[in-house]
């Protein structure tokens, strides 16, 4: 007796795939013009989404999007492998109801996602190379190697002054020096001395991975990848190695970038705004854009007015009707705008183009 094949052929339709990552799963919805199909929940693995879709929509071109955080980018190279067209978009560029924003669940947000994509609503982020990427987590591994140290040294000052331990005054302005470790080692403190132990066996650890992050850093700045544009960036004042390289692996495409004010939107360094009828209130910068450049980028325009005359009086001019923290704001874009320049006409910095 011949049965009746239940198998459809889904060739030449789009079938359009909202992702609502997690750690453990996935909430996945699958839509297709006209109509909602189906939401799901599945491992978080790219195979077994595409294994569904091949089952169950067998023919048909994918497109899949979720939202950008804590996954990263691993999750759009794997389905791009297996043949899904994905994106990863902003969560605040996704187009969200009333109802959406009050009542937020994984589902919803899959089917949020889903019917943007379907609807052509989304706007995908950039996405940089498996290389630069992994560039970027090694200069992101030094900030955090870098932070932990800082906050053992504040931990055993904390401990000295707790423990009413006077560092000498030959050894106070000048702290953290071998002197002074040695003095931490040595001194005889008592009951105390295991506590400070174990916080100089951390601080002797930090340090040393320190040492070795700084060593890795300096020595993919000086790589094929980047030794031409660190030269250029470094011509800038203000700009030194690290601040060079974390702009490199973080951007990765200056051209991608088609004015400075896009870049600034891109690092966070406009004003929020509110305008009604003919009244427009001009706030602080907005809270979204990229915190690690925005922080390395002010941290160099403080450096860049002690070494560039033409920024300190700008400044300082700057200073007469504004904040000193919206004031450094302007000369940062000031040196975005320099190094925005050098980068897309591989040229040097030339001390005084503005």
């Amino acid at each position: 007796m011949q049965t009746q094949s239940t198998q459809f052929d889904f060739t030449g339709q789009k079938i359009y795939v909202g992702i609502d990552t997690h750690l453990k799963s996935w909430n996945v919805t699958v839509m297709m013009d006209p109509y909602y199909q189906k939401t799901f929940s599945q491992n978080a693995n790219a195979k077994t989404l595409f294994n569904h879709l091949q089952e169950n929509y067998p023919g048909g071109s994918y497109f899949s999007a979720y939202e950008a955080g804590f996954a990263g980018f691993m999750p759009h190279y794997r389905l791009m492998g297996l043949g899904i067209e994905s994106i990863v978009v902003n969560p605040a560029d996704i187009p969200t109801t009333g109802k959406e924003k009050v009542q937020k669940n994984d589902s919803r947000d899959s089917k949020k996602i889903a019917r943007s994509l379907k609807n052509g609503e989304l706007t995908p982020i950039y996405i940089p190379s498996l290389q630069t990427l992994a560039d970027r987590s090694l200069v992101r591994l030094r900030k955090t190697i870098a932070r932990d140290l800082a906050k053992t040294k504040t931990q055993i000052k904390s401990f000295l002054y707790c423990s009413g331990i006077d560092i000498p005054e030959e050894l106070s302005k000048d702290n953290w020096t071998r002197k002074f470790i040695k003095w931490l080692t040595e001194m005889e403190i008592g009951p105390f001395r295991e506590t400070l132990d174990g916080h100089l066996a951390k601080y002797h650890y930090f340090y040393a991975q320190k040492l070795d992050i700084n060593r890795k850093v300096k020595a993919l700045s000086v790589t094929a990848r980047y030794r031409e544009n660190m030269e250029l960036l470094q011509s800038i004042p203000g700009v030194g190695y690290i601040t060079a390289i974390t702009f490199l692996t973080e951007i990765e495409n200056i051209k991608r970038f088609k004015s400075l004010d896009r870049l600034c939107g891109f690092i966070g360094l406009v004003p929020s705004t509110n305008s009604s009828g003919g009244n427009e209130r001009i706030g602080e910068i907005t809270p979204r854009g990229h915190r690690i450049l925005r922080d390395i980028m002010i941290e160099a325009s403080w450096k860049a007015i002690g070494k560039d005359p033409a920024l300190g009086a700008t400044y300082s001019k700057l200073g007469h009707r504004m904040k000193p923290n919206k004031a450094i704001i302007r000369i940062t874009k000031k040196i975005l705008s320099r190094m925005r320049f050098v980068l897309n006409n591989q040229t040097r910095y030339e001390l005084g183009y503005k």
